[in-house]
This record gives structure tokens, C-alpha cells and sequence, in this order.
């Protein structure tokens, strides 16, 4: 795509929300649509996004990309790793169709976002449409610019709410030169999450961990030196990985038939699911559930212990998929919300109600 086609595209979109904010209607934006489960089920206007796409800028030697909003995740993944580079924070896809704006509005990230950072530490600088059909930049494509960092990292996780993600430039980072995968047993969850909050005090190249069924998994990641030393220390059998097929929940745990639910909690907190199905990632900090529960009881169960439930796949209509906000941090959000989009034209009640 030339440069003259881009502005085509952003001037066509401009002229659509200006037209939707002024006979008061809402949109959904959609591109490549393998994130649509990810939020409430909204009725508004659809806007296909996905042809606004194109590599902007990139130099390796910088590890910075800049890229347009409906770049296919995979593509650039595949263009990164011609350069021994990557995504460090390893974001799930959910189908080829996943593009660079949706990784971005979503906020989710794979085993390795525990040890690497989210996201959101990632974000450079964000071209943004507003709900004026205003075009308004943040950030920068350099890593030493910090000026509007904090404004370009609000849209991770907003899913749409704010505006139309445009471009958005990324710090990248090298391959490892070694990975390796080692698995023990450890007969329940409890085992496992003093075990691995233990190795965090130690200084050895984890960047994943997994329990499911009685067995840990640990990814190292490193020099071929460095991980062949904390091998010989850690002990374990070496396997096969399964990091992939975890990152895009396509392990036999995540059956696609029954309710899966993510719980947050501190890293260290004790087992509060025994005879749950239950997966284990995140170093203790993210705990997946497979199977019906009460999710109101389990909502406030983990609240009392300083986490959070989000209802996200296949629960019965009517149950909020996001975990309830306090008040003060509700109207905080809806402040952010009109800022960008007076007339809450951008998928209305994705989130939260009003957001």
C-alpha cells in the first residue's frame, strides 16, 4: 500500500466518524475479528479496519517497528524473525486473521509477558482517530522519546473504546539465542506455586511457566551457556515445548466446549480452586478455570484476596465479562472515555456500561 492510499483510507474514515458522531449512532471496529469474543457483544455499526495496513518503518538495528493498525500479527512476526527479533511480550493470535490493532486493543499476552513485561511496555507511540474525526499522535517511533508515552499506553486494553488505532510504533526485541523446555511433577497447585515464587528469588533465564494436571513446566531462555547451567542446577526433563499451543489455548485443557474463566492473583497466593481444572501460567499470577462456576462468588472470593475474574469464554448471557470496577476507578475510566470520544460513538459498552 503507497502512502497515497493510506491517506485515502484515514480521510475516508474520518469523513464516517464525523458522520457517526453527528447523528448520534455507535460503531464497532473490527479488523481482523479473531478478538471479538474478548469484551461484551455489542450492536452498533461495523467498520472494517483491516485494509489500513502497511510496515511504516523499520530498522533492526533500532528494534523499533512502526506499523499500520491492520497488519496481520503473523506477517510481522515472520518479517521480525528474518532479523533473529520478536515480540516480547508473545501475543496470542487466536486465527491468522489477528491484526496489529487488535493485539494492541486487547492488551493480552502470552507465557513470556510475566518475565519480559506486557504490552503496554512495549508501546512506543500510537496514531490515533478520535471520536471527533480528529487524527492526534502520542509518543514516538524512538525509544529515548518518552513525550506522550503515558497517553500512546492507554489504548492497550481499551479495546476500541477510545478511537481508531491508526499506527502504532513498537519496541522489539532480539531472539534468544537458546530455549529449552523442562517439566517436573508436582502433584497439585500448591506445590508448584511454592516452587516456582522460590526460583523467582534465584537469578536463573525463566521466561515461562506452566501447571496443569499434576505437572510443571519451566521455558528457559538465554545464552547456550547461561540456560545449560541453570539446567544442571534445576534439574527436570527436558520435553518437547508447549508454549505455542498454550499461548494460542489450544491445549487440551482449553476445551472450546465448556466455560473458561482467567483469574489475577498476587503470584504467591495459595491454591483457593483444589478440585478445579485449573492451568497454572504467569509464574502463579494468571490461573485459567475450565468449567461451570459461580462466577458472582468467585468474583468476590478473589476480590477479598486482591485479584480479579474475568468471564472469558462461552458463560451464560448476562454475566459481566470484565471484573467490576470500584466506583471511584469507574469514573475515572468514563472521564478518560469522553475525553476521546464525547459522543461514545466507539464500541459503546464493550468494557464497562458508559465505556
Amino acid at each position: 500500500m503507497n502512502e497515497i492510499e493510506d491517506l485515502s483510507i484515514e480521510d475516508e474514515l474520518c469523513t464516517q466518524i464525523s458522520s457517526v458522531a453527528a447523528t448520534g449512532g455507535a460503531i464497532e471496529i473490527i479488523g481482523g475479528g479473531s478478538k471479538r469474543f474478548y469484551g461484551e457483544p455489542i450492536e452498533a455499526l461495523p467498520i472494517d479496519v483491516s485494509a489500513h495496513s502497511g510496515v511504516i518503518d523499520y530498522d533492526p538495528a533500532e528494534l523499533v517497528i512502526t506499523l499500520r493498525a491492520g497488519c496481520l500479527v503473523t506477517e510481522i512476526e515472520a518479517l521480525l524473525a528474518g532479523h533473529r527479533q520478536m515480540f516480547g511480550f508473545e501475543p496470542p493470535c487466536f486465527g491468522k486473521e489477528a491484526t496489529i490493532g487488535g493485539m494492541v486493543a486487547s492488551g493480552l499476552a502470552g507465557p513470556r509477558r510475566a518475565y519480559a513485561g506486557s504490552i503496554r511496555d512495549f508501546v512506543l507511540g500510537v496514531k490515533l482517530l478520535d471520536g471527533r474525526g480528529q487524527v492526534l499522535r502520542f509518543g514516538g517511533r524512538v525509544i529515548k522519546n518518552v513525550a506522550g508515552f503515558d497517553v500512546a499506553r492507554l489504548m492497550v486494553g481499551s479495546l476500541g473504546t477510545l478511537g481508531i488505532i491508526l499506527e502504532v510504533s513498537l519496541r522489539v526485541v532480539p531472539v534468544y539465542e537458546t530455549e529449552l523446555t523442562l517439566a517436573y511433577e508436582h502433584d497439585n497447585a500448591d506445590d508448584h506455586l511454592r516452587w516456582i515464587n522460590e526460583l523467582g528469588s534465584e537469578p536463573y533465564p525463566v521466561s515461562a511457566s506452566m501447571w496443569s494436571a499434576g505437572r510443571s513446566q519451566l521455558r528457559l531462555s538465554g545464552s547456550e551457556q547461561g540456560v545449560r547451567q541453570a539446567v544442571k542446577l534445576l534439574g527436570g526433563e527436558e520435553i518437547a515445548p508447549d508454549w505455542q499451543r498454550l499461548r494460542e489455548q489450544t491445549l487440551d485443557f482449553f476445551d472450546p466446549g465448556l466455560p473458561l474463566t482467567r483469574v489475577s492473583l498476587p503470584p504467591a497466593k495459595p491454591d483457593m480452586f483444589p478440585g478445579k481444572t485449573q492451568l497454572i501460567e504467569w509464574g502463579g499470577a494468571q490461573r485459567w478455570l475450565s468449567g461451570d462456576l459461580d462466577i458472582a462468588a468467585l468474583r468476590d472470593a478473589v476480590a477479598a484476596e486482591d485479584g480479579s475474574a474475568c468471564a472469558f469464554r462461552r458463560h451464560p448471557a448476562g454475566v459481566p465479562f470484565f471484573h467490576p470496577l470500584p466506583g471511584a476507578m469507574l469514573r475515572l475510566q468514563r472521564n478518560i472515555k469522553s475525553s476521546f470520544d464525547p459522543a461514545g460513538i466507539f464500541n459503546p459498552g464493550r468494557i464497562y456500561p458508559g465505556l
